[in-house]
């Protein structure tokens, strides 16, 4: 979690979250549900009375809002079917807004769809919510209030109008991608942003680090002299599938891989490779599936669409057959109860797993996720493995405990949007009890990654071991709570570098990099924020290292490899290209 900025520390460790339902739904309610999808999946379409759709969509913001909802146990999805809607749409905790046509265009809020402050003076703890594949037109000064930090994505929307990315107070970490912005995106003090494949009519403010990759309109400027890192086109993407809905039923359209493209593929007319009928999903539900029904289901040859819950899994989800897709809405969340990982896949071509939160359990588990078996070596290039807005939590809702959240055993793997988190607050928080080690290993080649957001492990936040990886866009903090110097070295190293490319990797290249300390207890030393190979050094890009808060004898001696500035209370900041 970010809290900055260089006045601004906002601590939450160690408090104990009371999750207040006092907010109920109205008695209606249950008329929109959708008989396919389940419950906490509201389905809209314009012919319905806007009184009581705004009603409704008002009750689901106040049973999530507020400091005591961040890790609430309720989830929703909103759903819209093409048309207009005279709405104002506020998306909290646990909220995805999705539109059901083929192109963001087909379905139009003319309104709001925002996230603003609920709690506290700023967004630094606005997370996991959503909004994807419609069009807003915003009423208030034209402008969408998007004030967000992590896991809170806005994917294939069109804003005829200006958007704001932050709301009161500082912000801290977001993501845009396949989007269309009209007017001015406006960054404020919000201290790092990912944008990909979009078009900007304007961009207005630069902190920390802003990055673009495909995206036309970017802003002037260069590094370091603002924190800009521009890549002209994005080497390949497949764009996440979504959802519509026709005369015979919901499909999932999945989109082509494509390859050195920028702007939003949706602009430039059908974009789709696959439409699979709901026929070939199995509906998860929270009231009675669990692991062995899941697993039953991927055996004959099922997709899974997962929705809104909390699902306790005493066995892994084994994906072994090509081209399945997992995909989760309304923040679907998989939570393992027996010290086993969540999700499997086996190395095989094409799966694609999107939209799913995952905690750590009370037993601890040595993966939470993994591609591939150990020693992989199938290439993948031509149909590789996409996921998409996975987000990872070790603590945080209760007690939880993972060695490695992330590991990626397959080659040519593509990764558009993940957060880790060790949590920092919340409930099971402390150097003894949310114990995690790493957040995403990578032992395969030719892994992307777009979009890494990495925080708090108690060793490498990344390790990489994989040749020919690629990162654009990495936001990093250290662990807040090494209880001492001590308790924080290894191998006659003080600390552990955020960013660690193996000895043994002989190609890597990464743009973006922006790691940050904050050390509450011990005044603790750390010899460098990213470790790689001498030789590639210099395919590291954009670096830029923070001292945010903390005991004040603390410091961190060097951005890479002992080369770069060091960062302590005296000099906060140090940058390199």
């Amino acid at each position: 979690m970010k809290k900055l900025i260089i006045v601004l520390i906002i601590l939450y460790s160690g408090v104990s979250c009371v999750i207040s339902q006092k907010a109920t739904l109205p008695s209606f309610a249950e008329k929109y549900n959708s008989s396919v999808l389940g419950k906490n999946v509201f389905v809209f379409e314009p012919s319905m009375d806007m009184k009581e759709v705004q009603s409704l969509v008002d009750s689901v913001f106040k049973m999530q809002s507020g400091r005591g909802s961040e890790f609430s146990k309720n989830r929703f999805a909103l759903l819209f079917k093409p048309g207009t809607y005279e709405l104002d749409i506020k998306v909290e905790y646990y909220m995805q807004v999705l539109g059901l046509g083929n192109s963001p265009e087909d379905v139009i809020i003319k309104g709001a769809v925002r996230a603003n402050t609920t709690h506290g003076n700023s967004v630094l703890t606005n997370f996991w919510r959503g909004v994807e594949n419609l069009t807003i037109l915003p009423t208030e000064n034209s402008t969408m209030v998007w004030g967000v930090s992590q896991a809170a994505p806005l994917r294939r929307v069109y804003i005829k109008g200006n958007l704001q990315l932050f709301d009161k107070g500082y912000a801290s970490g977001g993501y845009l991608a396949d989007s269309k912005v009209e007017g001015t995106i406006s960054s404020g003090p919000q201290q790092q942003w990912f944008t990909r494949n979009s078009d900007m009519g304007q961009w207005v403010g630069s902190n920390w680090n802003m990055m673009f990759v495909g995206v036309n309109g970017m802003p002037d400027g260069e590094w370091p002299e603002k924190p800009f890192t521009k890549i002209i086109k994005t080497p390949v993407i497949r764009e996440k599938p979504w959802i519509t809905a026709g005369n015979k039923g919901f499909n999932v359209m999945v989109p082509p891989i494509k390859y050195n493209s920028s702007g939003p593929g949706w602009l430039a007319g059908s974009e789709t490779e696959r439409i699979i009928p709901m026929k070939k999903f199995y509906i998860v539900r929270e009231e009675y599936d669990d692991a062995v029904s899941i697993n039953a289901a991927l055996k004959k040859g099922k997709n899974l669409l997962i929705t809104p819950g909390r699902y306790y899994l005493k066995e892994s989800l084994k994906i072994t057959r090509p081209n399945t897709l997992i995909m989760g809405i309304g923040l679907a969340t998989l939570i393992p109860e027996a010290g086993n990982s969540a999700i499997e896949i086996s190395d095989v071509d094409g799966v694609i797993v999107c939209g799913l939160t995952i905690d750590a359990g009370s037993m601890h588990s040595e993966l939470l996720f993994q591609v591939g078996e150990p020693g992989s070596l199938k290439p993948h290039e031509k149909n590789p493995v996409f996921l998409y807005d996975i987000f990872f939590r070790v603590g945080g809702p209760a007690l939880g405990s993972a060695t490695s959240c992330l590991m990626i055993n397959s080659n040519d793997v593509c990764i558009d949007h993940v957060w880790l988190w060790r949590a920092d607050h919340g409930n099971g928080v402390g150097w003894d009890k949310n114990r995690g080690a790493n957040g995403i290993t990578v032992n395969g080649n030719n892994v992307t990654v777009y979009g890494l957001f990495n925080e708090h492990f108690q060793e490498y936040q990344t390790l990489w071991n994989g040749n020919n990886g690629r990162v654009y866009f990495y936001q990093s903090e250290m662990p807040y709570d090494p209880p001492t110097a001590d308790a924080w070295k290894h191998d006659g190293v003080n600390g552990y570098a955020s960013y660690k490319v193996s000895d043994k990797v002989t190609s890597h290249e990464a743009w973006g990099i922006g790691i940050y300390n904050v050390f509450y207890n011990a005044p603790v030393i750390v010899d460098n924020a990213i470790e790689t190979p001498v030789a590639l050094e210099g395919k590291i890009h954009h670096m830029i290292i923070f001292w945010l808060n903390g005991n004040k004898e603390s410091i961190v001696r060097s951005i890479i490899n002992g080369k770069g500035g060091s960062v302590s209370v005296s000099n906060r900041k140090a940058v390199m290209d």
